[in-house]
C-alpha cells in the first residue's frame, strides 16, 4: 500500500506499507483480528525477505521515503522474524530513509538495537499502547503494564529510535460515553513519553471475541463522528503527529448522508494536522 502521511516535522512523506505473512503473535489481545493473516507455526527462514523483495521489484518511479514492515506480530520475536533473515531485510530496506516495524513493548531491547545498527535509514518502532483506562487495560489480554511501556519508550529514546504508538477508540470495557476522553488521555500519555506519531485506531469487530464482548455489553462499536472528535481533540498534542487510522473506515456506524464528506475531512486532517470547519448535516445534526 502506497500512501502519504504527515511526518513529525509536519512535512508529507510517501510511505510504502508491506504486509508480511509470518508467525502468529503470542499475545492474544481480545480486540485483535490480525491473526487471520498469519501462519500456524514459526515463520520459515527466507520467507519474509522473499515477500519483501517481490514487492520492491514491482515498484516503479521514485522510491518512497518510508518503508513500513507490518507482519501482524512482533518484529523482534524470533519466531516471527528469524534471526538469519534480519540482515537481508535491512539490506532490502537500504533505499529508504526510514523504516517502521511493529512490536510489543515486551520485545524491545538488544534485538531492536541490532536491527537499527544494520539499517542505513532511521528506525521507528510502532507499539500498541491501546488505552490507559485501568479496567480495560487489565482485561484486554495485552499483558502490558504502563511501567513496561515506559521502559520501552525510554529505551528507544535513549538510542535515538523513533516511537509510533497505536491508541484504540472504542476499546472493550471502556464506557462508550467515556471513549473519546480515554483516547485523548492515552494519546497524551504517549506523547509525554516521546511518541512522535500516534495513530487512533477504531476497534473493529469480526474476530469472534469482540462479538462476545458486545453481547455482554462490554463493547460498543465506535462511530465515525467519535473518530472525528477524538482526532480533533488530539491534534494539539504537539510535537507528536496524530492521525486517524482509516483502514475499514466504511465499517464505522455513520449517517449515510454525511459519511463521505466526513471521511474526506478526516483524510485532510491527517495530512495537514490543522483544524477546519466541521461537516454540517441536516439529517443527523
Amino acid at each position: 500500500m502506497l500512501e502519504e502521511e504527515r511526518a513529525a516535522n509536519g512535512a508529507l512523506e510517501r510511505a510504502l506499507t508491506v504486509f508480511l505473512a509470518g508467525a502468529e503473535c503470542p499475545f492474544t489481545c481480545s480486540f485483535c483480528d490480525l491473526w487471520r493473516g498469519t501462519l500456524d507455526g514459526p515463520t520459515p527462514a527466507g520467507a519474509l525477505p522473499l515477500q519483501l523483495s517481490r514487492v520492491l521489484e514491482s515498484l516503479s518511479g521514485r522510491v518512497p521515503d518510508r518503508l513500513k514492515l507490518y507482519n501482524a506480530s512482533n518484529f523482534f520475536d524470533r519466531q516471527a522474524v528469524p534471526r538469519e533473515d534480519v540482515p537481508r531485510l535491512a539490506e532490502l530496506a537500504a533505499p529508504f530513509a526510514a523504516v517502521t516495524v511493529e512490536s510489543h513493548a515486551n520485545t524491545i531491547g538488544p534485538l531492536t538495537l541490532e536491527f537499527a545498527t544494520l539499517l542505513s535509514g532511521r528506525l521507528e518502532v510502532a507499539i500498541g499502547l491501546e488505552t490507559i483506562h485501568p479496567v480495560a487495560a487489565e482485561h484486554l489480554n495485552k499483558r502490558l503494564d504502563l511501567t513496561r511501556f515506559d521502559r520501552a519508550a525510554a529505551f528507544l529514546a535513549a538510542h535515538n529510535i523513533d516511537l509510533r504508538v497505536f491508541v484504540l477508540l472504542g476499546a472493550p470495557y471502556v464506557p462508550a460515553d467515556e471513549s473519546i476522553e480515554w483516547v485523548v488521555r492515552t494519546a497524551r500519555y504517549a506523547a509525554e513519553r516521546g511518541a512522535s506519531r500516534i495513530a487512533i485506531i477504531p476497534v473493529r469487530g469480526g474476530n469472534g471475541e469482540i462479538e462476545r464482548l458486545k453481547a455482554l455489553g462490554d463493547f460498543v462499536p465506535p462511530t465515525l463522528t467519535q473518530l472525528e472528535t477524538a482526532l480533533e481533540r488530539c491534534l494539539s498534542l504537539t510535537p507528536a503527529t496524530v492521525s486517524a487510522d482509516l483502514w475499514d473506515v466504511e465499517r464505522l456506524p455513520a449517517c449515510s448522508a454525511c459519511r463521505a464528506p466526513r471521511v474526506a475531512r478526516l483524510k485532510r486532517l491527517n495530512l495537514t494536522g490543522s483544524l477546519e470547519p466541521a461537516v454540517t448535516c441536516s439529517q443527523c445534526g
